[in-house]
């Protein structure tokens, strides 16, 4: 599976990358927690530094990496877990969900699989063109509330998982973009259509696969973004950061682009029609 994703980015002039695994300062995320290492912390995904490196002119990159994020386990999550992410110049999260689709289209042809696929208990067509969907669009076809009745009660994402994702990627994969934003936010707003953003995600059979955006550039407000991140982060008791000044003073170098991080042990899940996240690694926390 993952020199089938080789072979995908090879094929088409990507560089594959390696960034470091210990950062000076994460993006502060509302509802992600580094492990902090020293001075220093495990990064939570490449993002920062794979930023940078578009911004130094590498146009196509990625990268297969460990990342860590303290206190997520559970049935589909692990503190330490492996992530598929890459960074393509010149493009917008449109473009990107159409290179996703091609990617996982290639990845599933090498094993096998070119019409369809089962996964627990759902028969998933997988051969193109798949599902594509505003967040305000799922909300409408299977949560209780609106999109921004969800968003005004403050229940937003309790409503995604309860009644919007066991329904996405259900009979084919599904795309669904334009997300509220939110505090700590790398993604670019969307003209002309206040508090939404270029962002989308990836669900097969109700399991959510992929994160993706277009990228912000903007150093000031990004800033902005992060500060607010962690005021909400202090009001929740969590760890401040440390700024990470020298991703945010690349952004002005950085070219209009798109990025994506895919997980590649739910990858491995999907083509293993496995429901629990420990059943595709070959150790648990618990077995070291």
């Amino acid at each position: 599976m993952i020199q089938a994703v080789r072979r995908f980015f090879i094929l088409r002039d990507y560089l594959e990358v390696e960034t470091p695994h210990l950062i000076p300062a994460p993006a502060p995320e509302v509802h992600i927690d580094a492990f902090s290492c020293g001075n220093r912390f495990l990064h939570a995904s490449p993002e920062l530094s794979m930023k940078r490196l578009l911004a130094a002119g590498y146009p196509r990159i990625f990268q297969i990496c460990k990342c860590f994020r303290e206190k997520e386990r559970g049935d589909r999550h692990l503190p330490e877990f492996t992530m598929l992410e890459w960074y393509h110049g010149g493009i917008d999260y449109r473009d990107l969900m159409n290179e996703c689709e091609e990617l996982l289209s290639f990845v599933f042809r090498e094993l096998g699989y070119s019409d369809n696929l089962s996964y627990q208990g759902c028969q998933v067509v997988i051969s193109p063109p798949w599902e594509r969907a505003t967040v305000a669009e799922a909300f409408s076809l299977h949560a209780p509330l609106s999109m921004s009745e969800a968003l005004e009660r403050d229940c937003f994402d309790q409503i995604m998982a309860d009644h919007v994702e066991p329904c996405l990627g259900v009979a084919k994969p599904a795309f669904i973009y334009d997300y509220p934003s939110n505090p700590g936010s790398l993604a670019r707003a969307k003209q002309g259509e206040p508090g939404i953003v270029e962002r989308f995600e990836l669900y097969i059979g109700g399991l959510e696969l992929a994160n993706a955006f277009s990228e912000l550039r903007d150093g000031k407000e990004q800033r902005r973004r992060f500060q607010d991140a962690e005021r909400v982060r202090l009001d929740m008791g969590k760890t401040p950061y440390p700024p990470a000044e020298r991703f945010l003073r690349a952004l002005s170098d950085m070219p209009d682009a798109a990025g994506i991080a895919l997980g590649i042990d739910r990858l491995a899940m999907i083509i293993n029609d496995r429901a629990i996240i420990d059943d595709v690694v070959a150790f648990t926390p618990e077995d070291l």
